[in-house]
């Protein structure tokens, strides 16, 4: 999947879950810590689903739940720029049991992908082949370690090992993350670099780009809320 960060790699923050530009607007913010007042739950323990309508989503603000990435790319009118694309049709579940998350499963349906320009859009559909592979999916392949009290409400720093499944291509990633347990959602943001190749996907081109990077950042911020 393509994408990167205006700022590099940098490690995403919790927002708070309340909370189509032209080529030339301003780059998409990056999910960004807000103050908020965090809430102990009862107990974490047990199923967590995504959940959509926590927080409405928008490209522009980076807010409510999505999967995208972040390229560096060269333009003909306006120079060097971040292309972001960004699909809300996420789903996915995970798991908590005492101390450690011990499975995970998030799809997003990559059909749903925005940038700030049609143009682009179309040419990123045609890269990732999304007639044919169009959903994206990661699954945990080893228990997260939320430390010795998930449910206080403080940040959590941590990272979540599994295969990443692009193209029905599956390749190994490491994702850094931020949760943060927060009125009864669990919020979390994460990101990780990803070569294209990797994927078989082919960086696009369209007339408005000169050139851009073959790797890319892949981003998420994802509200979890408990399963029924």
């Amino acid at each position: 999947m393509p994408t990167a960060s205006e700022a590099g790699p940098e490690q995403a923050t919790a927002p708070d879950p309340t909370a189509t530009p032209t080529a030339a607007a301003p780059t998409p913010a990056e999910p960004e810590a807000q103050p908020i007042e965090a809430v102990a739950s009862e107990g974490v323990d047990g199923q967590w689903i995504v959940d959509t309508s926590v927080a409405e989503f928008n490209y522009d603000e980076s807010a409510g739940t999505f999967v995208g990435f972040r390229v560096e790319e060269e333009l003909a009118s306006i120079g060097s720029t971040t292309a972001v694309g960004r699909t809300p049709l996420v789903s996915g579940s995970l798991t908590i049991d005492g101390e450690a998350v011990t499975s995970v499963t998030v799809e997003a349906d990559m059909t749903g992908i925005i940038t700030d320009d049609s143009r682009r859009d179309r040419a990123i559909q045609s890269a990732l082949s999304t007639g044919r592979f169009p959903t994206a999916i990661f699954t945990l392949t080893e228990p997260i370690d939320l430390g010795t009290d998930p449910g206080s409400g403080g940040p959590i720093n941590t990272a979540a090992v599994g295969e990443l499944t692009v193209k029905d291509i599956t390749r190994a990633v490491e994702i850094e993350l931020e949760a943060q347990l927060v009125d009864e959602t669990v919020v979390v943001v994460g990101t990780t670099e990803v070569v294209f190749a990797d994927y078989d996907v082919t960086v696009p081109r369209v007339p408005i780009v000169l050139s851009a990077e073959d790797h890319g950042i892949v981003e998420l911020q994802l509200f979890f809320t408990r399963s029924p």
